[in-house]
């Protein structure tokens, strides 16, 4: 575990980035998010004739997406290699995200129960009609601080937990939610490690083919 974890009995990560292209939605540190909020943010926005022309509209570019993510559907987290987990973040780029803080009981993977009511707020949206049949990646990151193996599999039994939370109390599809870790790799701000900021579970709807309707 890191140095923040030993001193501080529980460790911070946040859901994070908002949607792309737009302002984001500023709920990090707010355990009273709601429900609406997480589904304004998680929601594809109506294309503009702009975006339209884009990449995401291409229906091959579109194939070749969705092609990728059957292969890692049902896929344990650990599994994915460092190629498929970078190319989960290359798409991700441009798909609507949220941004929520959720804390752990020390030394463990648990969901602290002050952030219970964040993660059921996640769950609600995420089983509400004007999300269904999207696919979401949930992707765990931590901080600098600490060994980077032990934060790789940090981030990879954080994503899990939100997972499995998800589907045993909200009946969400497990093969609907993609889990990916990349411990201390991508930080959110490079200039300084052991920000805070850094620790963090990443929620994207990677399906916005309801975008153009």
């Amino acid at each position: 575990m890191t140095r923040f974890d030993k001193f501080f009995g529980l460790k911070a990560i946040t859901l994070s980035a908002a949607l792309s292209m737009t302002a984001g939605l500023a709920v990090a540190g707010d355990n009273n998010v709601s429900t609406g909020q997480i589904l304004d943010a998680l929601k594809p926005k109506p294309a503009t004739r702009g975006l339209s022309a884009g990449p995401q509209a291409d229906p091959a570019v579109q194939a070749k997406e969705s092609t990728f993510l059957n292969t890692v559907r049902n896929r344990s987290t650990r599994s994915l290699s460092t190629g498929e987990r970078e190319q989960i973040a290359e798409l991700a780029a441009t798909k609507p995200k949220i941004d929520l803080e959720i804390q752990f009981d020390y030394n463990s993977a648990d969901i602290a129960k002050t952030s219970m009511t964040s993660v059921q707020a996640l769950g609600k949206a995420l089983s509400d009609p004007a999300l269904k049949g999207s696919t979401f990646v949930v992707a765990g990151h931590t901080d600098a601080t600490g060994g980077e193996e032990y934060n790789q599999g940090l981030s990879e039994r954080r994503a899990d937990t939100i997972k499995k939370y998800l589907v045993q109390n909200y009946g969400l599809n497990g093969t609907d939610l993609v889990t990916v870790g990349y411990g201390e790799t991508k930080l959110k701000d490079t200039a300084n490690g052991a920000d805070p900021v850094n620790r963090r579970v990443q929620v994207v709807n990677m399906d916005t083919k309801t975008a153009s309707k």
